[in-house]
Parts: C-alpha cells; sequence; structure tokens
C-alpha cells in the first residue's frame, strides 16, 4: 500500500492553502482569466505599498468564473514557471464576505511550489509568468480552489470565490538530483545503490540498529547549509530496520516532497539530521524509534514501534 508522506513523515499539518505610506493600484494589467474576470478584479481595491501588508476591500458577496489575476506593482525579476519553489508573503481573502482568512505578512515567508500537484490550481495558474519582486491579486473561484468539499479549517465553504494578494519575494528552481563530492560511508551502516534512473535500493545489515541517531552524507552538495524553519525540497526512501522493507518513497512517485524543517513538524530524526547539512546532498539517515515513531509506531505504514527508520534524503532545496 503506497503511502502519502503526510501520512508517514509529517507530525502537524502544512499550511492549509497548501493542499501545502498607503497608495493605490499602480497596475492593473490582466494576465489571466476571462473578460467578466478581469473586470471583477478591476473592482477590488488593493491599498499599501509592496512589502507591507496591503488592505484589500471588496464588495461582498463576490465570485468568479474563472482564475484572473491583476498585477497591482511589477516586478523586475524573473518570470515564474512550473516547478519551481516560490517564496510569498500573502494576503487571502474569502470573497463571500469580504473578510480576511491568512496573512503572512510580519512572519516568514511561506515556500510554494508551482506544481498543481502540489497546491490548488488556481495559485498556479494566477503565479506562473508573474516577476519577482511583482504584487499580484489572484482571483480563484471555488473550481481551481478547493471544490465542492471547501475547506472547514480555513472556514471556505463550497462556492466560495477566493482572493490572494501576493507579494512575490523570490524564485528557486530546485535541484533535480543530490549533485556534489561523493562521501564514504563508514562501515557498518546500510549501504545504498543507485541505478541509472536514479532509484536508490537501501539494504539494512543483518546486525542489531544502533541506538543513536546516525547521520552521514554520502553526496556533499555545494549548496548552502539548511537551517531551522526553512522548508526543504527532497526526494527519499524510507525502509525499515530489521529488514529492509520499503514503507515510503517519493523517487518511486517521481514527485518531490516539501516539509518545513528543524520545527517539529516532521519526525524529530529528520530535524535533528538534516538542519545544517547542505543543499546538493544525499544523507542516510539511521533514525531510532524514539526519534521516530516512538512506541506507537505507524500501523498503517508497517512501522512496529522498535523498528528502525531508514532514509536516504536527496536535499534539492531550502528556503
Amino acid at each position: 500500500m503506497r503511502l502519502r508522506v503526510a501520512r508517514t513523515l509529517v507530525a502537524l499539518a502544512v499550511p492549509a492553502v497548501l493542499l501545502a505610506g498607503c497608495g493605490s493600484d499602480s497596475g492593473s494589467a490582466d494576465k489571466g482569466g476571462s473578460d467578466q474576470g478581469a473586470a471583477a478584479l478591476a473592482a477590488v481595491k488593493v491599498d499599501g505599498k509592496a512589502g507591507e501588508k496591503p488592505k484589500v476591500t471588496v464588495k461582498a458577496p463576490f465570485s468568479l468564473k474563472a482564475t484572473s489575476t491583476r498585477v497591482i506593482t511589477p516586478g523586475k525579476g524573473p518570470e515564474i514557471e512550473t516547478g519551481q519553489k516560490v517564496s510569498v508573503n500573502y494576503v487571502l481573502v474569502n470573497g463571500r464576505d469580504g473578510k480576511e482568512v491568512e496573512n503572512t505578512f510580519g512572519r516568514q515567508p511561506s515556500t510554494f511550489t508551482a506544481d498543481e500537484k502540489q497546491l490548488i490550481k488556481g495559485l498556479v495558474t494566477g503565479m506562473t509568468g508573474q516577476q519577482a519582486g511583482s504584487r499580484v491579486l489572484v482571483g480563484i473561484p471555488p473550481t481551481d480552489a478547493f471544490g465542492a468539499q471547501g475547506n472547514s479549517q480555513l472556514g471556505v465553504q463550497k462556492d466560495d470565490t477566493l482572493l490572494f494578494v501576493l507579494d512575490i519575494e523570490s524564485i528557486r528552481t530546485p535541484l533535480a538530483q543530490a549533485t556534489g563530492a561523493p562521501v564514504a560511508p563508514r562501515a557498518g551502516l546500510p549501504t545504498v545503490k543507485v541505478d541509472d534512473k536514479g532509484q536508490p535500493t537501501i539494504t539494512v545489515p543483518k546486525t542489531t540498529a544502533p541506538t543513536k541517531l546516525v547521520t552521514q552524507p554520502l553526496i556533499k552538495g555545494t549548496g548552502d547549509a539548511v537551517k531551522s524553519g526553512q522548508t526543504i525540497t527532497v526526494h527519499y526512501t524510507g525502509v525499515v530496520w530489521p529488514g529492509g522493507k520499503v514503507f515510503d518513497s517519493s523517487f518511486k512517485r517521481g514527485q518531490p516532497a516539501s516539509f518545513p524543517i528543524g520545527v517539529g513538524q516532521v519526525v524529530k530524526g529528520w530535524d535533528q539530521g538534516l538542519v545544517g547539512q547542505t543543499v546538493g546532498s544525499r544523507v542516510l539517515l539511521v533514525i531510532p524509534p524514539a526519534l521516530g515513531y516512538g512506541k506507537n509506531g505507524q500501523p498503517d505504514a508497517g512501522i512496529k514501534g522498535t523498528d528502525t527508520l531508514v532514509f536516504v534524503v536527496d536535499i534539492l532545496d531550502a528556503g
């Protein structure tokens, strides 16, 4: 049974939108959506300087038939492409009542992946092609947001249109795989072999697993060191020791995963083992039960309370 990472690694929910001097508008270019969408967004007032929390005024109820984007303040940086990591500050307003739902200003920016497999479709549509440094207004109908189920965590109902004001801080392109200098692992650890398609296979010894966390770089990347509070993008495979049975693998899914690191949103062995490692690295983690899922294990993943976890992790991005 294939298990999503959220059922195995993540201990707490990721931000809900991931399922994951005052002034007037200085621009009104429409970069997506119908004529109805462009006209509707033109009536939404966004006050405030770029970089400061905007004030969004909308006549409720507000609805759209298609995702539309209006540039409030144009940027001068590169354009967002599919698959890139995008750091943004945002205000989210519910069109049903015109009330603010979420806001990241004054906190660390959120990092989104411009990929419909990792982010609601409307945000991907609205961001793609926009330039770093821009402030944009994105209107998203329910069909491109949370659909008929809505989002109870956000108080979003099935017919609600969402309005995002996004300040696009930076754009990064994650690595495709670990890249750097090979590192010879010490003896007695699980071995990792990678096939010509980049798929790793982990073989665990028949000996007793170590009782303390082991962090063994297999490739030393040349990127920046990972810091607590950053969101990392990784490829990984996890197996149990003893036995070596695979319980989860983003490599096999062909889709990297992103997690906040060092802040308690993944198992302790990841937080302790990956903070300080460099982007581009491939890291072998051997995680005793106390730093994994504890005495209860993860029955859905076939992990017992006495099982040690072994991961090979390619660190593709951090920010």
